[in-house]
């Protein structure tokens, strides 16, 4: 499974590490989902090898929120998550938020799993696990972590 976030906020960059914000969930989701065996902090995120799961970013400039990005800062993410799925082969890319699906795409995404692939790699778009993304419940987004986690069990 590989996770595609936005970008690297100032905090995950600074910390050369991917959802390295505090506040931000994505670390515990993952193990509240069942996807790691333990809660993981940012700094032992190549960890994630070892079950399988890997991370990226569909923009790579660092940006103080996401709402600074340019439609030109996603130049390339179709291509180049076709050529991880490609290389990597993984059952699964899981979008952190539907603007890394839209950044990547220029498609406008519904939570869950994608009619589009990538070759035999399925898509899954979760909620944005951001501080800015608040307003969603932490139940929510776990339910939409654990349907990841359901559906990947089962692949």
């Amino acid at each position: 499974m590989l996770f595609c976030g936005i970008n690297p906020g100032r905090v995950s960059a600074a910390a050369q590490a991917h959802f390295a914000n505090p506040r931000n969930d994505f670390w515990r989701l993952l193990h509240a989902a069942g996807l790691t065996q333990r809660l993981l902090t940012p700094a032992e995120q190549f960890r994630l090898l070892d079950g399988g799961i890997g991370v990226t970013n569909a923009a790579a400039r660092t940006t103080p929120g996401s709402g600074d990005l340019r439609k030109a800062d996603f130049d390339g993410a179709a291509e180049r998550l076709a050529e991880l799925a490609r290389t990597l082969r993984p059952a699964w890319i899981a979008f952190v938020g539907k603007e890394a699906y839209r950044g990547a795409f220029g498609e406008r995404p519904q939570l869950g799993e994608q009619k589009r692939r990538l070759g035999d790699t399925r898509l899954f778009v979760l909620p944005s696990t951001s501080p800015a993304n608040a307003a969603v419940p932490w139940d929510e987004r776990l339910r939409w972590f654990r349907e990841l986690a359901s559906r990947a069990s089962g692949s």
